[in-house]
This record gives structure tokens, sequence and C-alpha cells, in this order.
């Protein structure tokens, strides 16, 4: 068996006893494991603590990425940067998309306190230098290193649960966990538009801090998580050797290259012939092909394990998480520039626009856990969940001035209920099949692909809709003063409100189409999500911790021996 497809687990409690372990009941009431087994009950007020430890990090996590939707055009009109508005979200998410891999590994080596604590102090960290921003480049360097801890939230919350939690039980936890995500991603965006229009978008940064120092408080506390001893008794440097760093720096060259490509193409009008433009193209190429090979050849601990690409369902599962991904970040991000540039309305108003979909979130997530909880299938739900996203970015696409403020309100919900069931009901089914020692990896993994879709996701529409625009503003707009003008309103979405009755119906017109635009090829994306979930296999679902190990047990086994006959 090959050395890089085995990491250590982590089989020790995340109780400060040695003979505390979750056994996925205690929401229930007391329950005890069977003799001779370990696993004992703890308290009520134990597994409360310990799960607030994780889920108010996520709760952070949720509430300051649909606050920076929010602020993202007010920004833009402060720095008179709006063209360089989706950058806030870009280099966020790409950080979030090179680092979230790195800590599955990390949570194996530091444990999974250890891990979240560091993911918790560099999100801080960018979080702070958000709200001193001097200049949006420096803005924009900040979200970047905030979404170096971003990304390690998400995913050690997840797989700490996933620890604890027999898979039957686990979506209905992984639903708990998405009300909290819910909560926070529905609270942020009027908080956020409200904390703009009253005291500045500055301050919607600051006052993250005491809730960040909340979440690093209880995780200290009551997330005690001893590492294993084989991974204790090991050298420093075998340690780092775990770490893919290689892998991780070539995804990070591979990813950027793109963007900043079709970045150049739209926002600064490059043609496809510029050498700048074809040459960060070919250097996209020259990246991907180098992080295959660092994959396949060199790292003995890779971030995205080949054998796990090879099998049909952790390829489904990562490219309709990919598609998912896109569809759904385009659409937080695009659908608050809607409301601002085409129905004028504040930055509360078109924060507000984002709670019935942040609530359809939690609800969605909490549904598909009940669902899996009580069938132990996932198969059925997670297609359904994909027709919901579907079904809502058709009916977002054929918004126009006869929409009805049912339809402006009402649409996105089926969206957000569809992607919230879609990602548990697909987290499930890929630890489900993988063995005990691959769970962190398959976790980190998947949030690879999630988080790669969402920085897809902003970025490309940000880039197709910046061309559009500047396209649509041109046809409409002429005169001698007609460049200075266009600029003007690429750069500030504030002046629309000031020119005269023809420019302005000018220049929503242009925005709309730009927006329609983004919002079909949402569609299109969905589409392909729908396709690649057809192709997951059902597995059982595990209602016990005996019958998780048995299962794990299974699929190592399958995998030894698909390895041998390669």
């Amino acid at each position: 068996m090959d050395s890089r497809a085995s990491t250590p687990s982590e089989s020790s409690p995340l109780l400060s006893s040695p003979r505390n372990h979750l056994t996925g009941d205690e929401l229930d009431g007391p329950t005890s494991g069977p003799p001779g087994s370990g696993i004992v009950t703890v308290s009520r007020t134990d597994l409360i603590w310990i799960l607030a430890g994780l889920w108010s990090a996520v709760f952070l996590g949720a509430l300051d990425g649909t606050i920076v939707a929010t602020l993202m055009t007010p920004i833009g009109n402060y720095f008179n940067k709006s063209n360089q508005a989706s950058y806030i979200g870009t280099s966020y998410l790409l950080s979030v998309c090179c680092f979230t891999p790195l800590y599955g590994r990390l949570s194996d080596i530091l444990g999974r306190r250890g891990a979240m604590l560091f993911g918790l102090t560099l999100f801080g960290a960018g979080t702070i230098g958000c709200g001193l921003a001097p200049s949006m480049e420096a803005l924009i360097a900040a979200r970047a290193v905030a979404g170096m801890g971003g990304g390690g939230i998400m995913t050690v919350a997840s797989v700490a649960v996933t620890d604890l939690i027999p898979l039957k039980r686990r979506g209905l936890y992984q639903g708990m966990a998405n009300i909290m995500f819910g909560l926070g991603a529905g609270i942020g965006g009027p908080l956020g538009g409200w904390m703009n229009d009253a005291f500045g978008w500055r301050y919607a940064f600051l006052f993250q801090i005491p809730i960040l120092a909340f979440s690093f408080v209880l995780v200290t506390w009551k997330v005690s998580i001893p590492l294993s001893q084989d991974v204790k008794d090991e050298p420093l440097y075998l340690k780092m050797r775990r770490m893919d760093f290689a892998g991780s720096a070539a995804l990070a060259a591979t990813v950027c290259c793109l963007l900043l490509a079709f970045t150049f193409k739209s926002t600064e009008s490059l043609p496809w012939s510029h050498p700048l433009v074809y040459g960060l193209l070919i250097a996209s190429v020259g990246f991907g092909v180098l992080f295959v090979a660092v994959e396949a050849f060199w790292a003995p601990y890779p971030v995205m394990p080949l054998y796990f690409i090879t099998q049909r369902t952790p390829l489904a599962v990562s490219l309709s998480n990919l598609f998912c991904s896109m569809s759904s970040f385009s659409m937080i991000y695009n659908v608050p520039l809607y409301f601002s540039t085409v129905r004028l309305n504040s930055s509360a108003d078109a924060g507000l626009h984002l709670l019935p979909h942040s609530i359809a979130i939690s609800t969605g997530s909490v549904f598909a856990g009940w669902v899996m909880r009580r069938t132990g299938k996932l198969y059925t739900l997670t297609l359904l969940s994909a027709m919901c996203a579907l079904y809502a970015n058709t009916m977002v696409a054929l918004w126009n001035d006869n929409s009805s403020k049912w339809h402006l309100w009402g649409d996105l919900i089926p969206q957000g209920f569809g992607v919230a069931s879609l990602i548990t009901t697909t987290l499930i089914a890929v630890i489900s099949c993988v063995s005990k020692t691959d769970v962190a990896v398959a976790t980190g993994l998947t949030y690879l692909f999630r988080t790669t879709g969402q920085v897809l996701g902003v970025s490309l529409s940000g880039t197709l809709l910046q061309g559009v625009l500047l396209s649509k503003l041109r046809q409409r707009i002429h005169g001698p003063n007609a460049e200075q003008l266009i600029s003007r309103i690429r750069h500030s979405t504030d002046v629309i409100r000031d020119l005269d009755p023809a420019l302005r119906k000018s220049a929503i017109d242009s925005y709309a189409d730009a927006l329609r635009v983004v919002f079909i090829c949402q569609v299109a994306l969905n589409v392909l999500t729908f396709l690649s979930c057809m192709a997951i296999q059902e597995n059982p679902l595990p209602g016990t911790h005996e019958e998780q190990e048995s299962q794990y047990r299974r699929n190592l086994a399958r995998r030894r021996r698909r390895t041998s006959d390669v």
C-alpha cells in the first residue's frame, strides 16, 4: 500500500478526560456504549460547550462572508475603485482555496484544537487589518490573510464533528452547524449594510473581534485534543513532510494566473492577444500540470490524493461541489449588486434581500440531516436538492422591471435550501466511502473543491460582469466625455443616482443586462451540478460507532484491493 495514502487517525476525545467519548446520542439523552467499547456518555452541558466552541467559529465565518458581500459596493465607492471591488472577495476566497486542503493534514499533526486556534488567529489578524486598511490594496491584502484562516475554521470544525458522530446522525449535526452558518449569513447582510449606513464600513469588520475572542476562548477551554502517540513521537521534520506545501503553492499559482488573465482582459480592457493575458493563461496551464505531477509523484501526503479523484463517488462529489459553489457564491455577491445598481436600494436594503436565502440555508441543511437520519439514504435527496437550486437560479435569471416583490424576495429561497442540503448530503456521501485514516483528508478535499468553486464563482462572475457592462455602456453612452463618464459609473455606483434621467436609465439598463448574463451562466452551472450528482453512489450510513468502524474497515480493504490490482 502506498505510504501517501495513510495518515494518522486521531482517536483521542475532545474532552480533557481521556475516558470520555461522544456517541452521537447525547442530545437525545444519556446513553451508554457496550461493555468494553470505551464509549462513555458525557453530560449534555459538556456536549453543548464543545459544539459551541466549534460552531461559534462557523457562525463568525458565515457572518463575515455576507457582511463583505454587502459592503463591496460601498467600499469600492469609498476608495473610488468600484471596478476592483470583486478583488475583495477574490483575494479572500483564493487564500481559502489554497490553505483549506492543508488543514486536513494540519489537524492530524496539531490536533483539532491546535488547527482551529491557528485558523482563528490568522482570521482575526486579517479582519483587524481590514478594519484599519488605509487603501483598497491594503484591504485586499488583509482579506487574503483572513482567508488563510477562514478555510481552516470550516474544515476543522467539520472534521472534529465527524470524529464524534456516526454517519447516520452526522447529517443532522451538520444541519445544526449550518443553522449557525445560516444565522451568521442571515444577520451579516443587513447588519453590514446598517453598520455601513450608520457608522461606516470599517466598523463592520472591527465589531467581529469580540465574537472572535469568544470563539478563541471556548475552543481553548473545552476542545481539548491530545495528539495521537505516533504523531507526538515523530521529529519535527517528519511532521512537516505531511504538509504538502509544494502542491498548495502549485494550486495557488494555477488558480491565481487563471483569474488574473480574465481580470486583465475585462477590468483593464486588454485584448486576448496581449502578452500579459495569454502569458498568464499559458502559465496557469503549466502550473496545473505541475500540480498534478507533484500530487502524483512527489508529495508523500498530497493535498489532493489522486486515488480519491479516480473513484466514482469522490469525483462526482468534487465536481458537484465545484459547480454548486461557483453558482452559489456568484449569486451571493451579485444579488446585492443587482439591488444597489438596478433597483437603487440602499446598502442595508440590498443586504436584507439575502436574509431569506440565509434562513433557507439553515432549513435545508437540517432537513437533509433529518431525512438521512430517518431513512439512511441520500441519493434521491441529493438530486432533489440540485433541482431546487436549478429552479431558483432560473427564476433569478428571469428578473426584470416587471418582477414582483414576491419574486425578488422569494426566488432565492429554493437556492439556499437546495445548496445547503446538497453540500450536506455530498459531504456524507464522500465520508461514507473512505477509510477512517482518510476522513480528515477526504473532508479537506471536499472543501478544496468547494472553496475553489467559491473563488472561481466570485472572480469569473466579476470578470464577466465588467466585460458585458463595459460593452453595454459604450453602446448606450456617446459623446466627447463618454469614456470618462463610463469610467466613473464603473468605479463608483453612487454616481448612478446623480445622473440625469436619460443617462441614469442607460447605466441601470447596462447593469441589468450584465447581471442577467451572469445569472444565466449560473443556471448552466446548476445543470452541471445536477449531472454530476447523478453519478454519486449510495452507501450505507452507519447508525453507531461500531457499525461505522466496520464500514471504515471495509472501505480500507476495498481500497487496498484496488491498489494491489493497479
